[in-house]
């Protein structure tokens, strides 16, 4: 686990900005964990991660009116592990403010370990049982639900191409997946659009080629991917090499971003949709906020997450001050039914699942040579803030 107080943001080194000395005299630093794959087969979003963080904590400045004692939990992209650590983290430490969790079934593990320990836990995971199901009033979830995602990607694909008879599916055989491809056949039955056929994978995946063949011999129209990150990477390159844009349309539901684009190259994205939690040059002043102080620290666009990690941060430290403690319970109030600036415009936390409610965008990537700059991969063609309702939730919180 490592340590920082109060992160200078010149590099990836520990360093610390000191805060008026009244303020800091007047209360100790507010402890603050990061739950994320620092190291192991996940470490890339580790990596941006924690500069998300640290970005929050520089642009929150003296807000707090004391320091932030910044704590890394390296899940290792295990939830065995995970839930160690954020054990340990709360016997030894009293640790009871997190954030984090890239993989669902870490996220999963941990929120239950930190609702018996009294906190507050802020995620952006896949897995709509963390704000259904298995719900609990510690943990509050920013990325929009599988539903809202799918309904905003395909439902308008499907009203505006009235060409697409038929579709074929290549799901991640994990939560996640089956929840896409749960709700995508809802979207495609409501369409009148036939589901041709469906290849699950495993996480671990990497040999798409199969997959690709059935999808081709299909007769399918579109071919909608409901999988993530490295995943989707690998597919997508292998599709490239089988010239399937040239058969059918391709819609990837759930896509991480600027670093992955970047990994594939405009020839590859060009003309396939995607669905976003977030984009860079997205025009909202909770945005550009954001943008200001990252890129002035780390000389670069931000990707996924580093801007979920900034937001959950942020919303930590707004309930905080809103809340006028540091106590999980006051947090947690805060938290209930609060509307912000967010990064993807206005955003709200839900009261009854802790769901937040904001943007998720369709985009279309660019053309090469349609591109403003080297990170210009995509047109955004709309938004929506789409929820299933409170009748329908599975969230039972006590």
């Amino acid at each position: 686990m490592d340590r920082r107080t109060f992160l200078s943001l010149a590099g990836a080194t520990t360093g610390s900005i000191a805060l008026p000395r009244l303020a800091i005299a007047q209360q100790k630093p507010l402890g603050y964990y990061s739950v994320n794959a620092f190291s192991g087969n996940f470490a890339a979003s580790g990596k941006y991660s924690d500069l998300g963080v640290r970005a929050a904590i520089t642009g929150y400045g003296n807000r707090l009116g004391r320091s932030i004692d910044y704590k890394r939990i390296d899940t290792e992209g295990n939830p065995a592990i995970a839930v160690r650590k954020v054990q340990q983290a709360i016997s030894q430490d009293g640790a009871r403010h997190f954030g984090g969790a890239a993989l669902s079934s870490e996220a999963l593990a941990v929120m239950k370990e930190v609702s018996k320990a009294n906190g507050v836990y802020i995620t952006y995971v896949g897995a709509d049982e963390v704000t259904g199901k298995d719900c609990n009033r510690a943990t509050f979830r920013w990325s929009t639900p599988t539903f809202g995602a799918v309904n905003t990607v395909l439902r308008p694909l499907f009203q505006q191409n009235p060409k697409w008879k038929k579709a074929y599916t290549i799901t991640g055989q994990y939560v996640f997946g089956e929840a896409l491809l749960r709700n995508s056949k809802t979207v495609m039955q409501d369409a009148k659009v036939e589901l041709v056929g469906n290849s699950y994978h495993s996480l671990t995946e990497k040999e798409f080629s199969g997959y690709l063949g059935n999808a081709m011999g299909s007769g399918a129209d579109v071919l909608v991917i409901l999988n993530f990150g490295a995943n989707t990477l690998d597919l997508l390159r292998q599709a490239a090499s089988f010239g399937i844009k040239k058969r059918m349309a391709v819609a990837v539901v759930w896509f991480s971003g600027l670093d992955t684009f970047q990994a594939l190259g405009a020839d590859v994205t060009e003309d396939i949709y995607f669905g976003l939690q977030y984009w860079h040059g997205l025009d909202t002043p909770g945005n550009k906020t954001f943008l200001d102080v990252y890129r002035r620290e780390f000389k670069e666009n931000p990707r996924f997450y580093s801007a979920a990690d900034y937001q959950i941060a942020t919303l930590m430290f707004d309930a905080i001050r809103k809340g006028g403690s540091e106590d999980p319970a006051a947090i947690i109030k805060a938290l209930e039914g609060y509307t912000y600036s967010g990064l993807t415009g206005e955003e709200q936390v839900r009261p009854f699942d802790h769901q937040v409610i904001k943007n998720y965008f369709l985009a279309r990537g660019k053309k090469r040579a349609a591109m403003k700059d080297g990170d210009d991969f995509v047109d955004i063609l709309s938004s929506s803030k789409t929820a299933s309702p409170k009748s329908e939730s599975d969230c039972k919180m006590a």
